[in-house]
């Protein structure tokens, strides 16, 4: 559903009264609809993403958007070494009962997973990054979350910095955002997703918040299907399906901005791809998401 335009010549307190969906817990209960299991991601997604990685030849990857855990299960069980990682404890109980679950399993034994916040992150886990990471990955729009309160971005490229700070020389940073330049233009964003098949989403509606003629912050209501209501009584699940409101928000990166901080951060001398939905961008017109690849620059 096609949202609408807010205009405002001041920051103010554009969310007050807006609870964060992530802490309260709402959000992690309904992931597993909303997102689905490893079955659910897209076969294009998972072939890019395993085919890049051993290709360049990655084997330690460090997952610090994991949510649920959804994309370091998926990591773990094609062979790499995963540390994973997320600012809300509630989201990262999912991926502790997951790993408790398979810890008969060598590979889900060894799994690490820590709450980090992206802001301190290497100074978090830097028992961890050793000679650093073959890879990062920070998938699902989940960047986006990290607003610009400063309304310079210093926030943003300080964790952009952590990720840098966790590779090893010639390593991969992929990260993703959707494609705002079109959702900003249209205050329109479609339900389908490349990374994952789900049907649970009913209703999205989108919003955009501009500020000094500038869009700081896409506000997204979201009406997610959480299964069949169970009668408590009978036993038996009834037709009708429950469901949950969400209201999420995120910064509306724009795809040369994006890849310009990018290239602040990692300097001159490092490798930057683009693409759109896994392809070349001109392969596509309009992406649903931009995926950015930074090879980090080797020591000389």
């Amino acid at each position: 559903m096609t949202g609408i335009v807010f205009q405002t010549n001041s920051t103010g307190a554009v969310v007050k009264g807006v609870s964060d969906q992530y802490a309260d817990g709402k959000m992690a209960k309904v992931y597993k609809a909303f997102i689905g299991d490893t079955n659910l991601r897209t076969e294009n997604y998972k072939n890019f993403l395993i085919d890049l990685l051993k290709k360049k030849g990655c084997r330690r990857i460090l997952d610090v958007a994991c949510g649920t855990g959804i994309d370091s299960v998926m990591l773990l069980e094609e062979g790499f070494d995963v540390v994973s990682t997320d600012g809300s404890d509630k989201m990262l109980k999912y991926a502790f009962e997951t790993r408790w679950a398979r810890r008969k399993e060598p590979a889900f034994d060894k799994w690490i997973i820590r709450e980090a916040n992206w802001l301190d992150l290497y100074d978090e886990i830097k028992d961890l990054v050793g000679e650093g990471f073959d890879a990062v990955i920070c998938f699902g729009s989940s960047f986006a979350h990290l607003l610009d309160s400063q309304g310079d971005q210093r926030e943003q490229k300080q964790a952009i910095a952590n990720f840098e700070k966790c590779l090893k020389p010639g390593g991969l940073l992929l990260v993703d955002h959707r494609n705002y330049d079109q959702l900003v233009d249209s205050c329109n964003a479609p339900k389908k997703c490349v990374f994952y098949d789900s049907n649970s989403i009913t209703n999205i509606t989108t919003s955009v918040l501009s500020v000094m003629g500038k869009p700081a912050l896409v506000i997204r209501d979201y009406t997610v299907e959480n299964g069949e209501n169970k009668d408590v009584k009978s036993g038996s699940n009834s037709e009708s399906k429950s469901t949950t409101e969400l209201r999420l928000m995120f910064y509306p990166h724009m795809m040369q901005d994006f890849r310009k901080m990018l290239q602040e951060v990692f300097g001159e001398n490092s490798k930057y791809v683009t693409l759109g939905d896994f392809k070349n961008l001109d392969e596509i017109k309009n992406p649903l998401f931009y995926i950015h690849l930074v090879e980090k620059q080797r020591k000389m």
